[in-house]
């Protein structure tokens, strides 16, 4: 602690006398503005940008919106600095912002065409017809409860946490009615439960998706596809831990039951087939090619830019002669419209203020981290506090900001860490995001879909216990995998 102390006190005198201001840094290629107004003039852009990322419940701006302006006005400020000092080379700052185009340019295009396979599979009705199945079934709320919660725990590891807990709500908001206890409780634990999931797959959150795509490598190894897996069981019971206190809480009744059963769309199950061959061809480029998961993933596209070719050429094939006017309706309408599915029409309903809203985080912080603060940061917490306390209190972060510049942020500094501490860093920064509703994209889009029923205050009623399954894990982590650390 002492020497924690040392390195603030350190800090507070070098703020203090800010003629040491332009020192250079250590290649001798880039000056230190951690204590240059221009320094202080980006953090105080970008707090202000997340300030409005961090509103947007409230005033309906996007949030890619400011991030993106807040990029481009930090590195603007970081050029004009470098335009007074040419004897560090004009092309030092393009250099450095096109180091961090490839980086973003990687996590789009995975992200892009992870999305479209999911807008796909929500057209030719996947979603809904499990969503229809689950209502009709008539289960009773604390049985809706566990299924609901154990489904988000295990679909986000495949598809990502956003659209798992949108799908698991729809089912909790048909079912449950008017009953707001059981709505609410039922969202927290979609939430958690999402979180959790996604934590330990890499295709499961961002998180995971870009220590995977970074290829950390350790003492152990390279943190590779598989190491995720070691985060199950930590996973599980961050998600478990609090569902056994809420379930207490859950009404114990039975709704009525009901609903239309809603069919696949034809091709439906050959799509799911093929989301499971591109994850394949993604896992396989980058293990044993050695090469980007992105080119993986972008070769998987094009089995579904080939299937949409093959449904749209024998639309009308499977189309029996003679049929009434009612019953043609109804073959259309399990066929699915073959327009509709033209692929590029996916692309073009991918999440695309979530994509632009990466690339001013990834250039904004990218930008910080040229400035110079994040190896100030990575000084002060990996350093003074030692990696274990760092990547959890990187988790008690993320459930104020979002996961994505927290991790990103850590991604930069590139700390010398096990392959147990990486793990742990990505379980905190993924989970911890279920704290607060306002902590993780899918709590945000659930206080939305369940308006007035999911909210701020009623989820962090139920923090403390959220808080324990936190714990949990970090420490099952710790016990589970020490061989890792």
């Amino acid at each position: 602690m002492t020497n924690s102390l040392q390195k603030l006190l350190l800090l507070f005198l070098s703020v203090a006398l800010p003629g040491i201001a332009l020192a250079s840094g250590g290649d001798g290629s880039r000056l230190d503005l951690t204590h240059h107004w221009a320094g202080y003039t980006a953090i105080a852009i970008f707090v202000v940008a997340y300030g409005l990322v961090m509103a947007e419940e409230f005033t309906h701006l996007r949030k890619s919106k400011p991030v993106i302006l807040a990029a481009g006005i930090i590195w603007a400020i970081i050029a004009m600095v470098y335009q007074s000092h040419p004897e560090l080379g004009v092309h030092v700052t393009e250099q450095a912002v096109r180091h961090n185009l490839l980086e973003y340019a990687e996590l789009m295009l995975f992200l892009l065409v992870a999305m479209t396979y999911i807008n796909a599979m929500d057209e030719r009705n996947v979603f809904e017809a499990l969503r229809s199945w689950l209502v009709r079934k008539g289960f009773g709320f604390r049985s809706l409860f566990w299924i609901t919660g154990i489904l988000a725990f295990f679909i986000s590891p495949v598809a990502d946490n956003l659209t798992t807990a949108l799908l698991m709500c729809a089912v909790v908001m048909a079912v449950g009615g008017d009953n707001t206890k059981f709505v609410l409780l039922a969202c927290i634990n979609i939430v958690v439960a999402a979180n959790a999931g996604g934590a330990f797959s890499p295709f499961g959150d961002i998180t995971t998706l870009m220590v995977w795509q970074k290829g950390v490598t350790t003492a152990q190894g390279v943190v590779d596809f598989w190491a995720f897996f070691a985060l199950f069981i930590p996973s599980l019971i961050n998600w478990f831990v609090p569902a056994a206190f809420m379930i207490m809480a859950v009404p114990n009744e039975k709704p009525t039951g009901g609903g239309k059963a809603v069919p696949m769309k034809r091709g439906a199950k050959r799509i799911i087939f093929l989301f499971l061959m591109i994850i394949t061809t993604a896992v396989s480029f980058h293990n044993f090619l050695h090469m980007p998961p992105v080119i993986g993933m972008l070769t998987g596209l094009a089995y579904l830019q080939f299937f949409g070719f093959y449904l749209k050429k024998t639309f009308h094939m499977d189309r029996p002669f003679s049929l009434d006017d009612e019953t043609e309706m109804e073959h259309d309408a399990q066929m699915g419209d073959p327009v509709a599915f033209d692929v590029f029409r996916k692309v073009a309903r991918a999440e695309w203020d979530t994509l632009f809203f990466f690339y001013g985080v990834v250039l904004c912080v990218g930008g910080l981290g040229f400035i110079g603060y994040l190896a100030l940061v990575s000084e002060l917490m990996y350093v003074g506090l030692g990696a274990t306390y760092a990547n959890v209190i990187v988790g008690l972060l993320s459930a104020i900001v979002d996961n994505i510049p927290v991790m990103f942020a850590v991604l930069t500094m590139m700390p010398d860490m096990a392959m147990g501490q990486w793990l742990l860093v990505t379980l905190t920064a993924g989970v911890g995001g279920s704290l607060l509703s306002i902590g993780s994209a899918a709590g945000v889009a659930l206080m939305g879909q369940a308006r007035g029923k999911y909210t701020f205050f009623g989820h962090l009623k139920w923090t403390p216990v959220i808080a324990l399954g936190y714990a949990a894990s970090i420490l099952s982590h710790l016990w589970i995998n020490s061989r890792m650390f």
